[in-house]
């Protein structure tokens, strides 16, 4: 699309050829926009000439072999062997996003091109969707809207199933990952009792967290609200199916800003279908959610298209992240949120 910035090669390490672009961009135009401010902008072309491109083979094919640095967004392809032959002088992966692992290749690292990725900037909002959601849930709002909405009679839309406060509510989060603890910061401000279950943590983190730490069964049964925040590792497959919904008290929520990856959405349909519980969601296994899918009609269920990360200020955050990690690499100074080849085994 565009070229930002002074032409040149950028200083620090691995600098790009002589009058080629030190930083290759994969992001389009109005992403790009809602990134990077006159600041982030700023700190990129200080690390060198930028490249602004819709699509990899698009900034490869323009971009000479000299570019050190690739900031990539969604929708990237596998980093593989030939593609990577075309960028010989590649030093740094920096993802706009937060999981790396869709097109993160072990060849990556053993050319020791380093990998980081701006995760941290897209907790907060993500867990302050589950907030709401949370709140949502406990409130019946979704109920409420759908009835009159649909043409209720008054009488019959106040009646509702029985509404919760968050506060002296139990709160159960299934795995501590940046947003889950976010989330648990959040919702223990406003009084919840939180239950944590990860494999990854021991008793006194979580409780440093201000959770207590418990098995899955044990949370499920003993929650008012049950939020995902867990990764999409094979062990986390449909984690939650039948069984563990069966587990959920009359008139529990669930609310998953996460992945799809991580509850079973047949049983979660029937679920919901009987009415016995609410649900909140940000993410499906197929998206964009179809017209005619049985989620868009349930009366309890509150849908969000996957935007939960998606806030201006979250976006500006991202790029802010992003441009100060390749400004830092170039130079030579740590990055802050680095990815090592072992992380990707317990990455989303």
């Amino acid at each position: 699309m565009s070229v930002g910035g002074p032409r040149g090669s950028g200083g620090g390490p691995g600098g790009g050829s002589v009058g080629g672009p030190a930083v290759l961009a994969i992001v389009a135009p109005a992403l790009r926009e809602a990134l990077f401010d006159a600041e982030s902008e700023a700190l990129l072309h200080g690390a060198g000439s930028v490249l602004f491109a819709e699509t990899l083979e698009e900034g490869l094919r323009r971009a000479p072999e000299g570019v050190a640095v690739l900031i990539t967004s969604w929708g990237m392809p596998l980093l593989t062997a030939p593609l990577l032959d075309r960028l010989p002088h590649l030093r740094l992966v920096a993802h706009i996003g937060a999981s790396v692992k869709p097109f993160a290749t072990p060849e990556l690292f053993a050319r020791g091109v380093r990998i980081t990725q701006a995760g941290a900037a897209m907790a907060p909002p993500v867990a302050e969707v589950s907030l709401a959601f949370t709140l949502a849930l406990l409130h019946r709002l979704p109920r409420f809207d759908h009835a009159l909405h649909a043409g209720a009679e008054w009488a019959d839309a106040e009646t509702q199933s029985p509404r919760h406060e968050l506060a002296g509510s139990v709160v159960g989060v299934v795995g501590a990952s940046r947003t889950g603890r976010a989330y648990i910061a959040m919702v223990r401000a406003l009084g919840a009792r939180v239950l944590l279950s990860d494999p990854t943590i021991d008793a006194a983190e979580a409780a440093a967290l201000g959770a207590t730490l418990v098995p899955l069964d044990d949370l499920l049964a003993g929650s008012r609200i049950l939020a995902l925040h867990a990764p999409s590792l094979p062990g986390t497959l449909r984690m939650i199916g039948a069984r563990e919904l069966a587990l959920l008290p009359d008139g529990a929520g669930l609310v998953n800003t996460a992945r799809s990856w991580l509850v079973d959405e047949g049983a979660l349909v029937a679920e919901l279908a009987s009415g016995r519980i609410d649900a909140a969601l940000d993410v499906f296994d197929e998206e964009p959610l179809p017209v005619g899918h049985p989620l868009r009609s349930l009366p309890n269920v509150l849908l969000v298209p996957h935007q939960a990360a998606g806030t201006v200020e979250g976006r500006r955050r991202q790029g802010a992240l992003v441009a100060s990690e390749v400004a830092a690499f170039r130079a030579g100074r740590p990055l802050a949120h680095e990815v090592h080849e072992r992380d990707l085994e317990t990455m989303a």
